[in-house]
């Protein structure tokens, strides 16, 4: 394999009551393992973890990418949030979120704004940044 991006999940606390989201970690794992299976054949290991080091506290969509955590060590990745690396979702579909955020690390990794929101991005264009 070229590249390995782990997914990591960590528990979520949900803070309020107005506010839920059904997360079935059945049908992502099958998602997911689906998707590692395409990716595989391209040169790319998906790993699937949960993390326990803390738990994250959801209020709303955002705070849910939030406690998703991507890793891509070989692309200087080290753990940002899905939410970080996707941007705004679209439709509040948390597997298409997770199918997005893993193909750009796997493919993309240079569209990923830097951790300290530098927003140096380069597209490719030829222009040489």
């Amino acid at each position: 394999m070229r590249k390995e991006v782990t997914v990591a999940f960590h528990p979520c606390r949900f803070e309020t009551e107005t506010w839920s989201y059904e997360i079935d970690r059945t049908l992502i794992n099958a998602r997911l393992e689906s998707q590692g299976a395409e990716l595989a054949g391209l040169g790319v290991r998906l790993r699937i973890v949960d993390d326990n080091s803390r738990t994250i506290e959801v209020r709303g969509y955002g705070d849910l990418l939030n406690s998703i955590r991507l890793r891509s060590p070989a692309d200087g990745i080290s753990n940002l949030c899905l939410g970080h690396i996707i941007g705004p979702s679209r439709d509040c579909d948390l597997i298409e979120d997770i199918r997005r955020g893993i193909n750009r690390v796997a493919f993309a990794p240079e569209m990923i704004r830097p951790e300290d929101e530098n927003l140096r991005v380069c597209h490719n264009c030829g222009c040489g940044c």
